[in-house]
């Protein structure tokens, strides 16, 4: 897995809630009649198939089928609203046998199969900024949250350790920013509870050469939405959403629940904001291809990580 993306990237630290009873804090790493044949389609990114594959099955039905035979790394599926056809995303690494498996399952339930570009990998990468449970890693600030008078940020759930764990505002760690107060490895989300009073934690989004945003709300997103992202490694980036609720099989496992967009983003990346306006919509999590050629990246949705552990913006 590459390390590291930044606290800082994603702009202002959140503030935590205290974690309900019903959260869990579990340890960061622990994720969770036949139709055509689908064509490849290489380059291919959430518009390409545009074409519905006759003999589709419904998508739940599918998406188990798909997570039963086909959830091999480097594979992403979602459902495409234009027409509510299954569409599964195969990346550069994907070949020989594994290839196979993958098609023949996308023919069973009549999904459409694409190829995206690169390699679908976790947006982390060596560096400064926001350092959590991975050896020389930073990561990005998401949103600053809270409950109450506690103070929390939200970031993705591989750029922190187990709950209880310090994560810090220098690669030395002798600067402590907070500790870690829930993550789910399964949506790719975690929450962070601010310990150093010293810091400033604005409802806010540091945009590189513009200045802080106020974030003042969150929603689930919808495809087709202008989005924005900022991260410790490539600043600020723009897209529109192209799929929601996306499975990613990653090298390290999978993650569930994502928004899938065409902006960029690069390893350091992680962690940090994806929003719309003054309204947050998710964490990077990762993705393929990078900010010179252009890619896909996925997120964790922010406003399920919200309800899951009580807090909100302010």
């Amino acid at each position: 897995m590459r390390i590291a993306r930044v606290l800082v990237a994603a702009g202002i630290l959140g503030t935590l809630l205290t974690v309900p009873p019903a959260v869990p804090v579990v340890a960061a790493g622990h994720r969770s009649a036949a139709p055509p044949a689908p064509t490849i389609v290489d380059g291919g990114r959430a518009a390409v198939a545009s074409v519905p594959v006759p003999g589709a099955v419904a998508s739940g039905v599918a998406y188990a089928e798909l997570r039963r035979s086909a959830g091999v790394p480097g594979t992403a599926w979602w459902t495409d609203p234009a027409d509510g056809a299954v569409v599964v995303a195969v990346d550069a690494t994907v070949a020989g046998a594994e290839l196979d498996r993958v098609t023949a399952t996308a023919r069973r339930v009549g999904a459409r199969l694409v190829r995206e570009p690169g390699t679908l990998a976790r947006r982390i990468a060596g560096g400064d900024p926001f350092y959590g449970g991975l050896p020389g890693g930073r990561c990005t600030v998401g949103f600053n949250v809270r409950q109450a008078s506690t103070y929390y940020f939200l970031t993705s759930a591989h750029c922190v350790g187990a709950g209880g764990s310090t994560v810090y505002a220098d690669p030395n760690g002798t600067v402590v920013l907070g500790v870690v107060a829930a993550v789910n490895p399964g949506y790719d989300h975690a929450l962070v509870r601010y310990t150093n009073a010293a810091i400033p934690k604005p409802s806010a989004v540091n945009v590189p050469g513009v200045g802080l945003r106020p974030i003042t709300s969150a929603a689930p997103g919808f495809v087709g939405q202008s989005v924005q992202r900022t991260g410790a490694a490539t600043g600020l980036r723009s897209g529109t959403i192209t799929g929601l609720n996306a499975t990613v099989n990653y090298a390290d496992g999978t993650v569930t629940g994502l928004i899938r967009t065409n902006v960029c983003a690069e390893p350091g990346d992680s962690g940090g904001p994806l929003f719309s306006g003054s309204t947050a919509l998710g964490m990077t999590s990762g993705g393929s291809g990078n900010c010179t050629t252009g890619g896909t990246t996925y997120f964790s949705s922010a406003s399920r990580a919200m309800s899951q552990y009580g807090v909100g913006v302010y």
